[in-house]
Order: C-alpha cells, then structure tokens, then sequence
C-alpha cells in the first residue's frame, strides 16, 4: 500500500508516519521510485504498536523506540516479549523479565512474602513490589492496619484475571499484534477494572444494608 492508504488505515497522519520513519521506529518500505515506496501490513502493525505505546502506555518517541528495539530481538521469546510490553522487563538491558532471583536484601518485604505465598514465578524487580510496599506504609501511616496477609484474596483474584489476559492471547500469532493486544489489555482496561470494583460494591452494599428505597431505576 501507499503511504497515503497506510495513513488512512492506521490512522496516523502521513507526517507523523515519515517522523516515524525518520526517526527509525517504522521500517522504511520497499522502494518503488525516488521518491516512493510501498507498505504492508507489518507496517500497519508496528504503527498501531506505536500508538499503543505512545497514546496507551505514554511513553515518549524515544523511549517508544528503545521498547519497540527490545520486541524486535526478543519476537521470539514470547515471556520476554509480554515481559516488555507489560512494563515488566526494561527495554534498555535491565534485569530481564526471566529473572527469577532474590530481591535484594531487605527491598520490598511484604510484596516478597505475598509473592512466596501465592506460589508465584515473577521477577524480582517487577515494579509491582515496590507499589505494594508503598501502599501498605500508606495505610499504616493512616492508623489503618492491613498486612501483606489481607492482600491475597486480592491476589487471588488477580491470578485468575491474568489467567484469563494471557488467554485472550493465545490464539494471536503475530508478535507485533500479540505485544499491542497486550499493552491495549493492560494499560485500558486498567479503568475499566477499578469501575467494576465500583459497580460491585454499591451492589454488595446494596445487597447487605439497602431498602426498597434502594432498588436500582
């Protein structure tokens, strides 16, 4: 296809996809002429890729650029290339998503004894760790006592909400596509979870202490 018809079908403007190929981030297409050449739908891909990455995830074009470089050598590798996608695994050489080891001593203790609980493989300087820690001091600093313990019905749930993420992309071969699946699952539906929490517990609280007066419109 011409870039013009890439354009259209991606929905990124013509001088933003010749950005793109200027700063390396789309693959130049097959030359035709001086002055033209054609695209396919690896091309189409990526730019949708990109958009994932940059309007979905907010990443900057460069670092857009060091994500998309990492996918590319690790295509093969579908652990590390969800690694990548789901933020998990730095793009620029850092502890991979395949690390399994310990945490460093003492980093993040009540995240770590979760992890062991559940039985879990993850690595250990998934940033998700550090959140959990920061949000269990939080709570103590507010006089609300809650432990890592309180946490696993929480990640009980959340183990069966993976389940079924990584399920949703089983049957997606491509690894450009299955890399965008993957950020549009995680980083969209993100709000769409919190609401559902929102929606389940007027429900519950409805169930337990409404009235009549309370009955849904």
């Amino acid at each position: 296809m011409r870039i013009s018809e890439l354009s259209r079908r991606s929905g990124v403007p013509n001088a933003t996809i010749k950005y793109y190929l200027r700063e390396g981030l789309l693959p130049p297409g097959r030359a035709t002429a001086a002055t033209q050449a054609e695209y396919d739908g690896t091309h189409l891909r990526r730019l949708r890729l990109i958009r994932a990455l940059t309007g979905v995830r907010g990443l900057s074009v460069a670092s857009a650029k060091q994500v998309l470089d990492a996918m590319t050598e690790h295509r093969a590798d579908t652990h590390e290339l969800l690694g990548i996608a789901f933020g998990i695994r730095p793009p620029d050489g850092g502890t991979p998503a395949r690390d399994e080891g310990e945490a460093p001593a003492g980093a993040n203790p009540e995240a770590a004894a979760l992890v062991d609980a559940m039985g879990w493989s993850v690595s250990a300087r998934n940033p998700a760790r550090r959140i959990i820690d920061e949000t269990l001091r939080t709570l103590r600093s507010l006089d609300v006592e809650y432990g890592w313990e309180a946490l696993l019905p929480y990640a009980e749930l959340a183990e069966r909400t993976a389940r079924h993420d990584l399920d949703g992309l089983e049957t997606v071969t491509d690894p450009l596509e299955k890399a965008e699946r993957a950020v549009l699952l995680t980083f969209l539906l993100e709000p769409a979870l919190m609401a559902l929490r929102r929606l389940a517990q007027e429900n519950e609280s409805t169930a337990r202490h409404g009235g009549d007066e309370h009955s849904p419109a």
